[in-house]
C-alpha cells in the first residue's frame, strides 16, 4: 500500500517526493463489524492555503462506517497534543452520515457530484456535518482507483438505505459479547414506569398526574412510549380513543404546583359527525386540566403560532456556509461582509425566537401559575425544543450533566423526536432534514455561554454532543422513535430464538475518550450549591462587544403574540386544525409582563441553583464559536480566548486545593478527594482558541482587513468609523 509523509512545494516536486513517501505503513483500524469497500493510494490531503499545494501523502480508503484518509502526518503530534483525541472517529476519519456535501474539481471547476459519473474529477473536495472541509488531490492516483474510491464515496453517502442497512447494526452484532456498559452512567433513560414514577415525585408532580402502562408492547400508539404521564383525573381508556393523539402529555411540575404539557392535534376530519365526537372527547379532556379558579391552564400553538420547520431548514442551510471555507482566499473575501452574511441567514435571530419563548412559558408558570399546553401537530419536534428549554431555565437539576442526559432522554428520545428523518440517516428525503436538536444545543450554548458557573457541563461537551449526532455506534439518535428501536433490536415479536442486541448510549462517554479527556467536559466552575453574593453576578457577565454577535434589527424580530383564551372551544377548534389566526389574542397585557418579569430577574443577582433566564437582546446571542470555527485556522487566537482564561483560573483551583490540603493535614483531619483539574490545560502557551478540536496551527498571514475590499470602505474617516464593524473572526 502507498502510504505518506509530510511533502509541499510545486506538482512536480510532489511527484518526485512520491518514492520517499511509500515506506511507511499506516493500519487501517476497523470497528467491530466494520468492513473495507474500496481504496485509492497515493491520494494528496490538502492543507487549507492558497497555493494549495502543500499536504500529507497517504491512502483514501471507504468502509461501510466511515471515510479515512491514511498519511503519516499525526506521528508528529507528541502525546500530550492527542489526549483528546476521540477513540471511535480519527481526525482524519469521516463517518459516513457526517457527510454533507461532496463535489469534484474539473479544469478548476467545482462542481457537486452525485449519482454515476461520466467524468471523474482531479480533486475531491468533502463538506461535513460538523462542518470540517477535506480536500484530496486524485492526479497522481490510478485511474482505476479513482473511479473506484469516488464511486464508492459517492454510493455508500448518498444513495438511499434501509434501515437494518445501518453500520449500527453490524456493529451491535459483531460487538454484541464485548457491550460494556459504564457502571457510573446514571442517566435515567425512562424506557420503564419505575423511571417516570421516580421523575414524579423529583418534581412533586405525583399530586395531580399518573405513570400510566397502557401502551406497554405499544399496543395503542407507536408514537408514543411504553410508559408516560398523564393527569390523574384522566381514565387510561381516553389514551387509546384516537391512538394518544388529543391527550395532555405530562413534562414536568414546577415547585408551585403548575405543569408543563403537551399534546398531539387530532387527525383533520371532514365529516361533521366525527367533527362532533372529537369536539365532545376535547372538552372532556380540557377538564381535567382547567379548572378555574385552582387550575388555569394557557396554550401555545407551536405549529401556527411560532416557527416553521421550513423557516429553521432554510437559516441553518445558509448559516453552515459560512463555516464551510475551502481555502484561505475564501476565508478573506468572505471576512469582509461577516456580518452582513450573518445576519441574511437569521440563524441567530431563530435562537431569540426559541429563548423568548421559553422565558414567556417560564413567565406563565412561575410568575401567573398557570399549567402550560404545548399544542403541535405531532408534539415530536418544537414541543421537544421548547420544554427542554423550560425544563433546563427552571430546573437546576437539569443543568447537572446527568440530570440534562436525563432530559434529553425524556423529551427527545423517549419524546418521540425523529432523529433518523430529522438527521437524514438513510437519505431518503431530503426535505425532512431539519437541525431541530442542533438548534436546541445552541440554545444550551447560549445559557452556558452567558451563565458558566450554573452548569455542570462544558461548552467542549455539547460540541462532542453534537458530533455524536453522526456516529451509528449509539442507538440515541438513530431512531424515530422507541418503538422503531425496539422492534428493530428484536425486544418486539415473537422471536426468541436470537438475543435482543445491546446497543451502546451515546451517554457512555468512556466509549469515544479517555478519563483524562473526559475532564474536559466537566465544568471545573460549577456552583454545586447556591451563592447569593451580591456583585457574584456583575462579576460573570462579558462586557466586550468585540465578539462574534450580531445585533438583530427590529424589523426581523418576531411580532407580538399571545396565547389563546382559555375558553374549551378555542382549544377544540385549535386541535381539530382549524384556522386560528382570528382566535390569537395579541394583547399587549402578555408583553407587558414578559417585560416586567424578563427585568426583574436581569436586575437582582443570579441564583445558580434557582430560575435562569438569558439575556436575549440582539448583541448577546452569539455565534457558537467552538463548534463552527473549530476547524478553521484563521479564526484561531493564538494563545488566546477562553482557553487561556479557563488555565489560568485551573492554575488558581490547583493552588487553593494544594493549600486546603496542607491545612487539613495541619489540623490532622482526613483530606477529601479533590477534583482533577484538566491536564490538558496546562501549557496554555501552546493553546490556540481553537482548543481542544485543533492545537497550535499555521497562522495566516492576511491582514485583518482583506485588502481587496479596502476601496469599498471608503476613506479614511470612514473605515475609522467602521472599525469595530470589521474584527478578526477569532475575537470571541
Amino acid at each position: 500500500s502507498t502510504l505518506g509523509g509530510q511533502v509541499g512545494g510545486s506538482p512536480e516536486e510532489i511527484h518526485t517526493n512520491e518514492k520517499e513517501v511509500t515506506e511507511k505503513e499506516v493500519t487501517l483500524h476497523l470497528l467491530p463489524g466494520e468492513q473495507l469497500l474500496c481504496e485509492a493510494s497515493t491520494v494528496l490531503k490538502y492543507v487549507q492555503e492558497d497555493s494549495c499545494q502543500h499536504g500529507v501523502y497517504g491512502r483514501l480508503v471507504c468502509t461501510d462506517f466511515k471515510i479515512a484518509f491514511l498519511g503519516d502526518d499525526e506521528s508528529a503530534l507528541d502525546s500530550d497534543e492527542t489526549q483528546f483525541k476521540n477513540k471511535v472517529v480519527g481526525e482524519n476519519d469521516i463517518t459516513l452520515h457526517c457527510v454533507d456535501q461532496i463535489y469534484g474539481v474539473f479544469d478548476e471547476k467545482k462542481k457537486t457530484l452525485f449519482g454515476q459519473l461520466k467524468k471523474y474529477p482531479e480533486k475531491l473536495i468533502i463538506h461535513c456535518k460538523d462542518l470540517r472541509v477535506f480536500q484530496f488531490c486524485l492526479r497522481y492516483t490510478k485511474e482505476e482507483e479513482v473511479k473506484r474510491i469516488v464511486s464508492g464515496i459517492i454510493h455508500h453517502t448518498q444513495a438511499p438505505k434501509l434501515l437494518k442497512r445501518l453500520f449500527l447494526f453490524s456493529y451491535a452484532t459483531a460487538a454484541q459479547n464485548n457491550t460494556v456498559t459504564d457502571p457510573k452512567n446514571h442517566t435515567i433513560m425512562f424506557d420503564t414506569l419505575k423511571d417516570w414514577c421516580w421523575e414524579l415525585e423529583r418534581t412533586k408532580g405525583n399530586m395531580k398526574y399518573k405513570a400510566v402502562s397502557v401502551n406497554e408492547g405499544y399496543k395503542v400508539c407507536e408514537r408514543l412510549p411504553a410508559y408516560f404521564v398523564v393527569p390523574t383525573p384522566l381514565p387510561e381508556e381516553n389514551v387509546q380513543r384516537f391512538q394518544g393523539h388529543g391527550i395532555p402529555i405530562w413534562c414536568w411540575s414546577c415547585h408551585n404546583g403548575s405543569a408543563l404539557l403537551k399534546m398531539s392535534a387530532l387527525p383533520k376530519e371532514q365529516d361533521d359527525g366525527i367533527l362532533q365526537i372529537q369536539k365532545s372527547f376535547l372538552d372532556g379532556v380540557y377538564k381535567t386540566i382547567h379548572r378555574p379558579p385552582y387550575e388555569i391552564v394557557k396554550t401555545e400553538d407551536l405549529s401556527s403560532n411560532f416557527l416553521s420547520l421550513q423557516e429553521i431548514q432554510t437559516a441553518y442551510s445558509k448559516f453552515k456556509q459560512l463555516f464551510l471555507i475551502d481555502n484561505s482566499t475564501e476565508f478573506w473575501d468572505t471576512d469582509i461582509k461577516w456580518f452582513s452574511l450573518l445576519e441574511s441567514s437569521s440563524w441567530l435571530d431563530i435562537i431569540r425566537r426559541c429563548l423568548k419563548k421559553a422565558i414567556e412559558i417560564t413567565e406563565c408558570m412561575e410568575a401567573q401559575n398557570m399549567n402550560v399546553l404545548l399544542l403541535e401537530e405531532n408534539a415530536s419536534d418544537l414541543c421537544c425544543l421548547i420544554s427542554s428549554l423550560v425544563q433546563l431555565m427552571m430546573d437546576p437539576h437539569c443543568r447537572t450533566r446527568i440530570g440534562f442526559q436525563s432530559l434529553i432522554q425524556k423529551e427527545w428520545v423517549m419524546g418521540g423526536h425523529c432523529f433518523l428523518d430529522r438527521c437524514n440517516h438513510l437519505r431518503q428525503n431530503d426535505k425532512e432534514e431539519v437541525p431541530v436538536f442542533l438548534l436546541f444545543l445552541d440554545c444550551v450554548w447560549q445559557l452556558v455561554h452567558q451563565h458558566p458557573p450554573a452548569f455542570e457541563f462544558t461548552e467542549t461537551y455539547l460540541t462532542v454532543l453534537s458530533d455524536s449526532l453522526y456516529i451509528p455506534i449509539f442507538s440515541t439518535f438513530f431512531f424515530n422513535s422507541p418503538h422503531q428501536k425496539d422492534t428493530n433490536m428484536g425486544r418486539e415479536g415473537q422471536d426468541t430464538q436470537s438475543k435482543p442486541l445491546n446497543l451502546l448510549t451515546v451517554w457512555d462517554w468512556s466509549v469515544q475518550f479517555e478519563p483524562k479527556a473526559q475532564t474536559l467536559l466537566k465544568n471545573p466552575l460549577y456552583v454545586e450549591k447556591p451563592k447569593l453574593d451580591k456583585g457574584q453576578r456583575k462579576g460573570m457577565r462579558f462586557k466586550h462587544q468585540r465578539q462574534l454577535s450580531l445585533p438583530l434589527t427590529q424589523s426581523k424580530s418576531s411580532p407580538k403574540r399571545g396565547f389563546f383564551r382559555e375558553e374549551t372551544d378555542h382549544l377544540i377548534k385549535n386541535l381539530l386544525g382549524k384556522r386560528i389566526s382570528k382566535l390569537i389574542n395579541s394583547s399587549d397585557e402578555l408583553q407587558d409582563n414578559f417585560r416586567e418579569f424578563y427585568d426583574s430577574w436581569h436586575s437582582k443577582p443570579t441564583d445558580y441553583h434557582g430560575l435562569l433566564l438569558p439575556h436575549i437582546e440582539g448583541p448577546e446571542i452569539k455565534v457558537w464559536a467552538q463548534r463552527y470555527l473549530r476547524w478553521i485556522p484563521e479564526a484561531q487566537i493564538l494563545g488566546g480566548s477562553r482557553v487561556a482564561t479557563m488555565s489560568k483560573l485551573l492554575e488558581m483551583i490547583e493552588e487553593v486545593q494544594s493549600l486546603q490540603e496542607k491545612i487539613d493535614e495541619r489540623h490532622h483531619s482526613q483530606q477529601a478527594p479533590q477534583a482533577e483539574a484538566p491536564c490538558l490545560l496546562r501549557n496554555s502557551a501552546r493553546l490556540s482558541s481553537l482548543f481542544p478540536f485543533a492545537l497550535l496551527q499555521r497562522h495566516s498571514s492576511k491582514p485583518v482587513l482583506p485588502t481587496s475590499g479596502w476601496k469599498a470602505l471608503g476613506d479614511e474617516d470612514d473605515l475609522a468609523k467602521r472599525e469595530d464593524e470589521f474584527v478578526d473572526l477569532g475575537d470571541v
